[in-house]
């Protein structure tokens, strides 16, 4: 099966699980709360680690890796502004209002440590 990993530093792991879990329809691979989890969502696997896990440790010179940024991860949706209603009524966080471009409509979703997931539509 082909597979595509992804990693995001994340604040709080328990909170990320339910995050993808709940509200996105990932599953658990793997839960080494409060270090490391693993969830998926089709060929997608994200490995979500916080800051005791050893993506998090400090680099050489010090600097230490941090949530957020504007790398993301794409999910597509038949309708996405269903989708964003949905989310938005259960309370989730959204960076913007959905935008259209020539390939389709997009927004950007982000998870409790201000990760971005960008959801899309492709344009018909």
């Amino acid at each position: 099966m082909l597979q595509a990993n992804f990693r995001y530093l994340i604040d709080d792991v328990a909170a990320a699980v339910e995050f993808y879990t709940k509200h996105l329809g990932f599953t658990v691979d793997m839960d080494a709360s409060p270090a490391f989890a693993s969830v998926s969502r089709g060929p997608l696997r994200l490995l979500l680690s916080g800051p005791k896990s050893s993506a998090g440790r400090p680099m050489p010179d010090g600097v230490a890796p941090q949530p957020g940024g504007w790398n993301r991860i794409q999910l597509v949706f038949d309708d996405l502004a269903a989708e964003v209603e949905q989310l938005r009524s259960a309370g989730l966080t959204f960076r913007n209002d959905i935008v259209s471009g020539p390939g389709g409509k997009q927004i950007l979703l982000q998870d409790p440590s201000g990760n971005f997931v960008e959801l899309f539509e492709y344009a018909a």
